[in-house]
């Protein structure tokens, strides 16, 4: 069997331990009998080991680079001798933008800060590293070891503003400006960091091209390229887009991730931290996840039609643990049963959720990376509380959905107070056309004031609580709640009481509708997806998804028994996908590590509309054959009981 190239692949296994000069003994436990057994045990299309960390020091004994100062044996050309007698794959993890070692010997490849000192971790786009180091270390790989490519770490989420003297000329050249700001406080900082952002757009490309050009078949990955992390159209020619996601809250992390690449046209997978701590800034204390676990991330990734691979850490001479193969043996096996029917399945658009690209980047204080930025939690959290709620979502960067707006019946615009007025206007089209379009939050909602029919008249300015009565229930939301006045075709959604008792006083209106032309813009008028992150409020997730529910009257699936169940609506040739996983369990709470046993939910009943009665009806994997019925244009399927993941196939 020939060796998969990337696109084709779907299954790996990440190895790697940033070797650094503590590296005494690199290669001397490492063996053939140790990779055959990986090999055997998880039967990966591809494997991904270390050869470059964020510490510059290499674990192979490189003439490009810096070798680690004891190297007993060469790891590197074992793990390449037997992977390639299995026709497996082998990629290198290699850090890129974030050498340490490169700028430790040479300052002058370093940024400089906005306190004129010299990064000791990041390179300049300005310097000789790209050419002189990273270029010429990954051609000796390909050249010397034959690996199939690369998957490099450290690159978009690392990057930082340069101000060094040949960055400083190149931003007033380009912008006018003489003095160079140094926070997102100062005028110019936007531009600084679109400058900073062409940079490394510039220096990807660049080194993308020379490889390619060396070798075609050579494959590569920027990590977190073309991601969450960097929001944007694939402007140059990666084979595959790939990143690691958080080790905690690990379910949620790749709930949102997979459908933010899930649209970017190229083959991607995620990967998962096989092992979570307590601090993410320690590396003490790691607790090794369960098959459960990694099983249950695994079907968030791979039944939205990606790959999937977990990181297991070397041990500072390159060896592994044995005992982790079995349970990434496990988890194998569970990805496999389920190849045929997730892998590279598209999704039937349903319910779109607007992720604005350049809405981020000018929130945004960093040049790329998503972590710990506010505008990104309403994105993660309204996505969250949908999908709690079995909606069928798909995240769409604004390059996704213009231009093909009208394939979906509902487009949520998630708390984004600034929008291109041209992508701004074509929402506002989609409604006219027959579209229905829910804002969040009273910014998004300021931003359609004509369209909505809407004055808003300000408020105190301040955070403050009120209180949501919805279904016989109160709950509080808080945000900086605004008065307005509505126009006569405008109908007010709820209501929003100053105390936690509907009997004190007045209520004001939760959400508003109007119509326009032939669909309507509806708004909630309070912030829904970072307080959803933080407490997930039942009374707050049942009003917003009746009002997604009433938007779409008639989804294409629905599935009734358990509140646990995320649904996914797919397709793959001619068949209709319904992927339905058991988010139960543990797996948010920051005080649980580790678990082992998700609890079953069910029976579960799916309802899918279609035209025509199916040919077939299985359930997968397994192929079993279910209860199902067909009658008025809806195939009504009977689930007795999801443990993780299976899928429903209609043909």
């Amino acid at each position: 069997m020939p060796t998969l190239k990337r696109s084709e692949s779907y299954l790996g296994i990440h190895f790697d331990f940033h070797a650094n000069w503590d590296c005494k003994e690199v290669g001397k436990y490492v063996t053939e009998e140790m990779v055959q057994a990986i090999i055997d045990k998880v039967r990966p299309d591809y494997i991904q080991c270390d050869c470059k960390g964020h510490r510059g020091i290499s674990s192979y004994p490189t003439m490009a680079g810096f070798p680690a100062p004891g190297i007993e044996r060469d790891q590197l050309r074992i793990w390449r001798d037997v992977t390639a007698r299995n026709d497996v794959a082998l990629y290198m993890h290699f850090s890129g933008v974030w050498d340490g070692e490169v700028v430790r010997r040479f300052p002058e490849s370093a940024v400089v800060g906005p306190d004129g000192k010299q990064s000791e971790k990041n390179t300049s786009f300005y310097g000789p590293y790209v050419d002189q180091f990273l270029i010429p270390q990954l051609k000796e790989l390909r050249q010397e070891y034959g690996v199939d490519g690369v998957w490099v770490d450290g690159e978009c989420w690392s990057v930082e503003p340069d101000y060094g003297e040949a960055a400083a000329s190149a931003f007033r050249e380009r912008t006018g400006r003489q003095l160079l700001p140094t926070g997102p406080e100062q005028p110019g900082y936007f531009d600084l960091l679109e400058l900073t952002r062409d940079n490394f757009r510039r220096y990807l490309s660049h080194y993308v091209d020379e490889l390619h050009a060396f070798d075609p078949d050579f494959q590569i990955a920027s990590n977190w390229a073309y991601s969450s992390q960097m929001p944007e159209p694939v402007s140059i020619g990666i084979d595959y887009i790939s990143g690691d996601y958080s080790l905690n809250n690990s379910l949620n992390a790749a709930r949102f991730e997979a459908r933010c690449m899930m649209h970017q046209g190229k083959p991607w997978d995620l990967m998962a931290w096989s092992f979570c701590r307590d601090r993410l800034d320690s590396s003490e204390g790691n607790h090794t996840k369960t098959a459960t676990q990694l099983k249950q991330e695994a079907a968030g990734t791979i039944m939205l039609g990606g790959g999937f691979q977990a990181y297991w850490k070397q041990k500072r001479d390159g060896s592994i643990n044995p005992w982790t193969m079995d349970v990434m043996g496990e988890v194998a096996t569970f990805c496999r049963e389920r190849q045929e029917v997730c892998h590279r399945a598209e999704p039937i658009p349903q319910v779109a959720m607007l992720y604005a690209g350049e809405s981020f980047y000018r929130a945004h204080n960093r040049a790329f990376g998503n972590w710990g930025v506010p505008s990104i939690r309403p994105l993660g959290g309204a996505l969250q509380l949908l999908l709690d709620r079995q909606h069928s979502v798909e995240v769409c960067m604004s390059h996704h959905i213009r231009g093909r707006m009208s394939d979906y019946p509902v487009i949520v615009v998630p708390e984004w107070t600034w929008l291109e007025e041209s992508l701004r206007d074509e929402l506002a089209q989609y409604a006219r056309g027959g579209g229905r379009l829910l804002l969040i939050g009273t910014g998004t909602a300021r931003l359609f004031a004509a369209e909505l029919d809407v004055e808003f008249l300000g408020g105190t300015g301040v955070e403050e609580p009120r209180f949501l009565l919805h279904n016989g229930h109160m709950a509080p939301v808080t945000g900086r709640h605004e008065e307005i006045r509505i126009g006569s075709a405008v109908s007010q959604i709820g209501e929003l009481y100053p105390w936690n008792d509907p009997e004190r006083g007045p209520s004001k209106p939760a959400a508003i509708t109007t119509p326009l032309g032939d669909g309507s813009i509806t708004a909630i008028l309070f912030p829904v997806g970072a307080a959803y992150r933080a407490s997930q409020t039942l009374t707050v997730r049942e009003f917003v998804s009746d009002i997604v529910r009433s938007l779409h009257a008639e989804p294409r699936v629905e599935v009734a028994g358990s509140s646990y169940v995320e649904v996914a609506l797919m397709r793959k040739g001619d068949a209709t996908i319904v992927n339905l996983l058991n988010t139960a369990g543990p797996h948010a709470d920051p005080t649980v590590r580790v678990f082992d046993e998700i609890p079953r939910v069910g029976p579960l009943t799916v309802r899918l509309r279609c035209k025509r009665q199916p040919d077939s009806v299985t359930v997968e994997p397994g192929s079993t054959i279910p209860e199902w019925s067909y009658a008025g244009g809806i195939v009504e399927i009977g689930i007795d009981m999801l443990e993780i993941h299976l899928a429903a196939v209609v043909r």
